[in-house]
This record gives C-alpha cells, sequence and structure tokens, in this order.
C-alpha cells in the first residue's frame, strides 16, 4: 500500500491568518494588480477618477462649511486643513469598505480553491491605499505652493497616521468581510461607521469646538477614535507647516496617540479571530 506524505500540504483552515499573507506574496501581488486594473475599466476617465471624486467631495464640504456657514472664517487656510482631513477619512472608508466586500466580491474563487483567504482584504486595503497616493501628491502640491516645507517630525507624523488608518481599516475590515459572508446586514452596519467616520472626527470642524461642547470625559472617548488621532496627525503634518498660527495639539495628545494604537491593534486580534470563525463556512455560505 502506497503512504502519501502530507507533510508539505496546508490544511484548509489551520493557517496562520494574516502571518499567512508573506508566504502568499505571488498571489497577493496578483490580487492587487486586478484590483488597480479592474477599478477603472471601461470607463472614460479611467484614474482620473481618483482626482474628480475628491475633488468634488471637498469642494462640496468647502462650500457648506467655509462659504455659506463660514464657521471657520477664523481659520487659516481652512482649504488645507479641510483637503487633509478628507484625503485620510477616504482612505479609511474605502479600504473598510473594499475589505468587506472583499470576499463576496471573490466568491467564486473562494468556492474553488484554497489560498488564506486574509489575502483579499488585505489585498483591498492596498488597492484603497494605491488610489489614496493621488490625492495625497494633490495635497502635498499645494501645501508646498504654500510655503509647506517637510520635516522629519511632519513626515512622521504623516507616516503613523497612514498606520493608524491601515491598521484600523483592515481590522474592521477582517471583521465585517468575515460576517458579510453569511450575513449581508453587515454592508449596511458598514455605510453607516463609513457615514459616521467624517463627521466624528475633526476634519470638518476643529477639535477646540468639540473640547468647548462636551464634558471631560466625553472629550476623551471623541479623542480615543483611532481615525481622530489620524486626522489630527495629518493636520499636524501638512496643515500646521502653511499657516502662522493654530490651536496646536489636544491636551495629552501623545497618551490619545498610544490609546489609539491599541485601538488598532486589539481591531486586528478581535476581527482576525472572528474571520476564522466565520471562514470555516465561506463556501457553503457563498
Amino acid at each position: 500500500m502506497t503512504t502519501i506524505d502530507l507533510s508539505q500540504y496546508d490544511v484548509p483552515g489551520r493557517g496562520l491568518g494574516i502571518l499567512d499573507v508573506f508566504r502568499w506574496r505571488y498571489l497577493l501581488r496578483l490580487l492587487v494588480r486586478k484590483g488597480t486594473a479592474t477599478r477603472y475599466r471601461n470607463s472614460v476617465l479611467g484614474w482620473t477618477w481618483s482626482y474628480v471624486k475628491p475633488a468634488a467631495q471637498f469642494v462640496i464640504y468647502y462650500f457648506v462649511m467655509g462659504v455659506i456657514l463660514r464657521i471657520h472664517d477664523d481659520v487659516q487656510n481652512f482649504a488645507i486643513y479641510l483637503f487633509a482631513g478628507v484625503v485620510a477619512i477616504n482612505l479609511f472608508n474605502e479600504g473598510f469598505g473594499n475589505a468587506t466586500n472583499s470576499i463576496v466580491d471573490n466568491g467564486s474563487l473562494v468556492r474553488k480553491i484554497y489560498l488564506p483567504r486574509e489575502l483579499f482584504p488585505i489585498a483591498a486595503i492596498i488597492v484603497a491605499f494605491v488610489h489614496f497616493l493621488p490625492q495625497l501628491a494633490i495635497l502635498l502640491l499645494v501645501c508646498i505652493l504654500l510655503g509647506w516645507t517637510p520635516s522629519l517630525l511632519a513626515v512622521g507624523a504623516a507616516l503613523l497616521g497612514i498606520v493608524i488608518v491601515v491598521t484600523f481599516a483592515l481590522g474592521l475590515g477582517l471583521f465585517f468581510s468575515g460576517i458579510n459572508v453569511r450575513f449581508r446586514d453587515a454592508q449596511n452596519v458598514v455605510e453607516i461607521i463609513r457615514m459616521f467616520s467624517t463627521w466624528t472626527s475633526p476634519v470638518l470642524y476643529m477639535w477646540v469646538l468639540v473640547q468647548a461642547a462636551m464634558p471631560a470625559w466625553a472629550f476623551a472617548i471623541y479623542m480615543a477614535n483611532p481615525l481622530t488621532i489620524a486626522v489630527e496627525l495629518f493636520h499636524f503634518a501638512f496643515w500646521e507647516g502653511t499657516v502662522t498660527a493654530s490651536h496646536g495639539l489636544p491636551p495629552h495628545f501623545g497618551a490619545y496617540i498610544g490609546i489609539a494604537l491599541a485601538l488598532c491593534a486589539l481591531s486586528l486580534v478581535v476581527g482576525q479571530a472572528v474571520f476564522r470563525r466565520f471562514e470555516r463556512t465561506f463556501a457553503q455560505d457563498l
């Protein structure tokens, strides 16, 4: 009787989760290439939409908040302040939304072959980051025209903000992508979270307004939001260098950064655990 050595084969569902991505880098590159190539396929403007959509969003926000309501007349270079926050939130919203739908959108692959399913939400996050780069380029260009000069502190703040946004989006994306396969209502919950993300972070307003309107404990909860920290890091990295006076960083900002990083790590752990729990029935549910 012939004995088959199974030691070199992977048992489905017993991988290393996110860590398996490093072993399957080739497939990850293929998924990212597919996501970027098909994003604007059969579109007249193509990649120009990566510039048009955030520009349209910025114009609407600026017109309402800056022209009609005029609540930021005393904020120097409010356009830079606004666009820096919009860019950060757009990265989160696109990455989170894409990751949530990544398993369902790749259902044919999930049903036919086995590979680490975490590849799909991670590839979705990377594709969102690729589409984030044109917006970041525009922000950098405008800041430079207004006198912004790069510094190690500013670059470090921007990179830390990106890490927080990407990690938080991946953790939530893993959580909801696993649930979404069985319960499609998860998509509606995700849309609500994405809608609130813009308004629960200091994108359209300044943190000092929140501090003045809330008791200390509520403001602490507000500042514990990783997106709030990421947006403020973007403001520090880009907007601060274009103004002569600002309100500065919120009190205890260093401690809030630590809390934000801890919450991001927690979201990854919980998201991975929930993803693995629902992964067992992906093929049947799809």
